[in-house]
């Protein structure tokens, strides 16, 4: 069977025929199949779960967290209510880890009342698989720091949570409890008072990157990266890559992959709205049209790394990965 030719900006498809939500997430690989988790703002879910073992076909496992989803209380300052009264909350960014000391999958996610973004907190829940129900445990400020936009990486044996803090002036990182159900300590802030937001890390040659975005709503802006020889250590000034909007695309995580013995970076970013753009307008938001922007990622013999402008692609495990056909 040929692979799929994807089309950046359109929507994409499950195996029923239905638009994939799956925004503000990322790819993960559990044993041999790739997990895709992501926002769902429709009807009562929050985060849905897709699966897949060629990274063509994704079947639409649920929706692993929604507004009637268990919840168990872990101690969390936060509440732990899924909707305000007949409000929904905002649960983005999720990010899915696994914790292998325990047998449990973690969701890590930002959190906000749905009222209003004052809340910049942490929302947490808890599973015996990967795309089961969610329990929801509530939700909590690290060290009393603001948490929005966020993401998971691990490193050196350990688990970290970045996330955008002071309003998303900063980012922090911190290092992960044992059982990845809370944070240890606050070890790295990085870009002081540059106000990047949608974190994303992958390791490249013994070298930590990071991609970002400036903080312009949903409208989108060129991206920076960033990188350093530790997770603790100082970090490179920011640098550019991409166009002036990163191909109307804000990063969400990077997809690592190995094909035949090439290492693929592969940069997963949102494209809030669709393709309603004029320019740097918007013409129109609507979420049920936001979609995606897939691409490889490059790095130079200097470090520099490069966004490769893409129209469309394929996927292909077999043989060459990730290619760009236009």
């Amino acid at each position: 069977m040929a692979n799929k030719i994807f089309k950046n900006g359109e929507n994409w498809f499950d195996t029923d025929g239905n638009i994939i939500h799956a925004h503000g997430g990322h790819i993960v690989k559990f044993n041999d199949t790739y997990y895709w988790y992501g926002e769902n703002r429709i009807d009562n879910a929050y985060v849905n779960c897709y699966a897949s073992k060629d990274l063509n076909n994704w079947e639409f496992r649920k929706s692993i967290l929604t507004t009637d989803s268990k919840v168990k209380d872990l101690g969390f300052e936060g509440n732990l209510a899924l909707k305000i009264g007949d409000k929904k909350i905002n649960i983005e960014r999720p990010k899915v880890i696994y914790n292998k000391k325990t047998g449990k999958y973690i969701m890590w996610a930002h959190y906000e009342n749905g009222l209003n973004y004052n809340e910049a907190a942490i929302a947490i829940a808890s599973c015996d698989t990967p795309d089961g129900n969610f329990t929801y445990h509530g939700y909590f400020r690290p060290f009393s720091y603001m948490s929005r936009d966020c993401n998971v990486f691990e490193y050196e044996g350990n688990m970290y949570f970045i996330s955008a803090s002071n309003e998303n002036k900063d980012l922090h990182i911190y290092r992960l409890t044992d059982d990845y159900l809370g944070v240890a300590e606050r070890v790295n802030l990085l870009f002081e008072g540059e106000s990047r937001e949608a974190p994303a890390l992958f390791t490249h040659n013994e070298k930590i990157y990071i991609l970002t975005s400036a903080c312009t709503g949903w409208r989108p802006n060129r991206g920076g990266y960033s990188f350093s020889d530790n997770i603790l250590s100082k970090w490179a000034k920011l640098r550019d890559f991409g166009d002036d909007t990163t191909y109307h695309s804000q990063p969400t995580s990077v997809l690592n992959l190995s094909v035949n013995g090439k290492e693929q970076h592969i940069y997963i970013g949102d494209r809030w709205g669709g393709n309603q753009w004029d320019g740097h307008n918007r013409k129109c938001f609507a979420y049920e049209n936001s979609s995606y922007y897939f691409s490889l990622i490059e790095i130079d013999e200097n470090g520099k790394l490069i966004l490769k402008e893409c129209d469309e692609f394929t996927i292909d495990l077999d043989s060459n990965g990730f290619e760009i056909v236009k």
